[in-house]
């Protein structure tokens, strides 16, 4: 029977797997042929990178490119900052109602962003911040998940260690550099993951606060890009898919080991 039920489980699993890679198939495969051959398979159809170019052209990738960019480095320096000292002050100091206050950390978990967002736009809009990088970064500088991460690293660190630094002369922050940050690599980096690959997909709150090219980042362009009144051209708009999430993809396939260990020993400890 358990042999039963592994094989139900394994052939289920790769069921899912492959209902996931089917989209992911279908857009390199029309992202790299020409639009003939966008909704019908033929393998002696020929290869192209004509496709990039053209979404290239037609749409400023480039500029949608850097303002990524500079949003998910903004949103993830502030998170990294912010969560490593709340995760270092529930982890390891004492202090009254430091239960509850975490307690009231992890309901942001439970508290969907898309319920805040005519709140984050009023007070977008009362900074004067509407059409900006820091206007999509804002609320979401500080992040639950990540405190929870980090404080659940940090707990698991030798008081050894600790003491040895103390006896070194190491402060409070020198220990927190010197001892809790290293030992938190693979935390860090599977949560760096999670952060850019959230950020970068987001769509609905860049949306709605950004309005131009000099903010609008990859989501919200290529949302216009492939709107029906642009003309749809599927080879084009897989190509730009393509390279959209190409950079996220890259990122998992060299970080997937740290990523999956971080969160096996989150759940464990």
């Amino acid at each position: 029977m358990r042999q039963n039920g592994h094989s139900v489980e394994t052939i289920a699993a790769w069921v899912l797997a492959l209902l996931w890679l089917l989209p992911l198939a279908y857009s390199l495969w029309s992202a790299f042929h020409p639009s003939e051959y966008a909704t019908r398979f033929d393998l002696t159809a020929s290869l192209t990178l004509d496709n990039f170019a053209r979404a290239w052209r037609q749409a400023p990738f480039a500029r949608y490119y850097l303002n990524t960019l500079m949003l998910v480095s903004l949103v993830l320096a502030c998170q990294l900052v912010i969560a490593t000292l709340a995760a270092y002050a529930f982890a390891r100091f004492k202090f009254f109602g430091r239960d509850v206050l975490f307690a009231l950390v992890l309901v942001q978990l439970m508290i969907m962003p898309d319920v805040l967002i005519v709140e984050n736009y009023r007070v977008i809009s009362a900074l004067n911040l509407l059409d900006t990088i820091p206007a999509i970064a804002l609320p979401y500088i500080a992040s639950a998940f990540g405190t929870f991460l980090l404080r659940q690293t940090f707990k698991s660190v030798p008081n050894e260690l600790v003491e040895a630094a103390r006896v070194e002369g190491a402060s409070s922050f020198g220990v927190l550099w010197r001892v809790f940050v290293p030992l938190g690599k693979t935390t860090y980096i599977a949560f760096g993951l999670v952060s850019v690959s959230y950020h970068w997909n987001n769509f609905l709150w860049p949306l709605i606060v950004t309005n131009s090219v000099k903010s609008r980042p990859l989501t919200v362009g290529l949302a216009v890009f492939g709107a029906p009144e642009t003309g749809v051209d599927w080879s084009v708009i897989t190509a730009a898919t393509v390279m959209t999430m190409a950079p996220l993809l890259l990122a998992f396939l060299l970080f997937q080991r740290q990523f999956v260990q971080s969160f096996m020993r989150a759940g464990i400890r």
